[in-house]
């Protein structure tokens, strides 16, 4: 879609031939299913590492070690998470080789909010007023950049010069990040793995796409080996940093970071070094910073406000589905048994014997 969108009836025909893609309306739907993955996927890993984390005996917020590394694979309900999160990425991977980057990657915000009902059903603690304003928050920015990147959006080929910019960024970032874990991982929390791996997978998504086009026009040659070796080393270090968040956050904070951060990032890459919205007019770039700013201030107003994190440190009281700031003598609400049998349909016992010792 290319041009300035000058009126309401401009944007209401534009973002009517949107849907009249049919590439998107497989694109979409790929990207949500995606979605549903990663949220399961992100309660069993989350639950292995926790598992790992008790039996070693020690923290692993400052990173995991590589004797914690080896008995995760031994952990029934890590290795599920693994084999649905790499469900969820076959799903964005096929939703990107139907629909542009910018378009696609926003969606996984759905997946903060099934993460969210499965992890106030499995902990009993149901979010507070604040919490869920926070996940507004990140769910309507992210909704916000979506739309304007549906509106302005076009699938444009990536040249070598724009590819090597990426991978020049790309280890930039990586070596930054390598730097700043070496020399503060002591020190740093749950939000600094956050942001790390959101980065690190925005790469990743960039990448994939760039892979996924030069394969269907038969383009593989060295230079798009080096692609997927650099989106695997991407992967793996972001991958690290989601383990080791796991171990100093819940499930849905880690995954609130991941929903914003790596699409912030990946469309960033798409506006700035491959061209994906170089049509796009002024509004539509206020709109991208007015929406991201929105959903960033939600990841760390639920890294603040997140009821799991208060209830963990230092003992602060938790009204159970009230907002924190209620007096400790308020009644409180328990999750109702409606709310507990609709997510028990989509969120049984986790089929997997997760409690015995590991094997040696």
């Amino acid at each position: 879609m290319r041009g300035d969108i000058d009126n309401l009836g401009d944007v209401r025909d534009a973002l009517v031939g949107v849907f009249d893609n049919p590439s998107l309306l497989i694109g979409i739907p790929l990207a949500l299913l995606g979605a549903v993955f990663m949220s399961f996927g992100a309660q069993y890993q989350h639950r292995g590492v926790t598992k790992v984390e008790a039996m070693s005996g020690g923290a692993a917020s400052g990173g995991l070690s590589l004797t914690q590394l080896g008995r995760l694979v031994t952990r029934p309900s890590w290795v599920l998470g693994t084999v649905m999160l790499g469900l969820a990425i076959v799903c964005q991977l096929g939703a990107l080789s139907f629909a542009p980057l910018i378009v696609v990657q926003p969606l996984g915000a759905i997946a903060l909010v099934i993460t969210t009902l499965l992890n106030a059903r499995i902990s009993g603690l149901n979010p507070t007023k604040r919490s869920i304003r926070a996940i507004i928050e990140c769910v309507g920015g992210i909704f916000i950049f979506v739309t304007i990147a549906a509106l302005v959006a076009t699938d444009e080929p990536v040249t070598t010069p724009q590819l090597v910019t990426v991978l020049i960024i790309l280890g930039v970032v990586t070596v930054v990040l390598a730097a700043l874990w070496f020399w503060l991982r002591s020190r740093i929390g749950a939000l600094f793995y956050i942001v790390a791996a959101g980065v690190m997978f925005g790469f990743v998504a960039t990448l994939a796409k760039v892979v996924i086009s030069r394969i269907q026009t038969g383009d593989v040659e060295w230079f798009t080996v080096l692609c997927i070796v650099s989106l695997l080393l991407a992967a793996g270090i972001g991958s690290y940093f989601v383990q080791t968040a796991y171990s100093s956050g819940p499930p849905d904070l880690v995954i609130a970071g991941l929903t914003v951060i790596d699409p912030i990032v990946a469309i960033l890459i798409g506006l700035l070094v491959l061209g994906e919205a170089q049509n796009a007019p002024l509004w539509a770039y206020i709109g991208f910073g007015i929406a991201g700013v929105i959903a960033v201030i939600g990841v760390y107003d639920l890294a603040r406000n997140h009821p799991q994190i208060k209830s963990d440190s230092g003992g602060l009281p938790i009204t159970r589905g009230s907002d924190a700031d209620e007096p400790p003598a308020a009644k409180p609400k328990s999750t109702t048994p409606r709310f507990d049998e609709a997510v028990a349909k989509v969120w049984p016992n986790p089929p997997v014997d997760d409690d015995r010792p590991p094997r040696h």
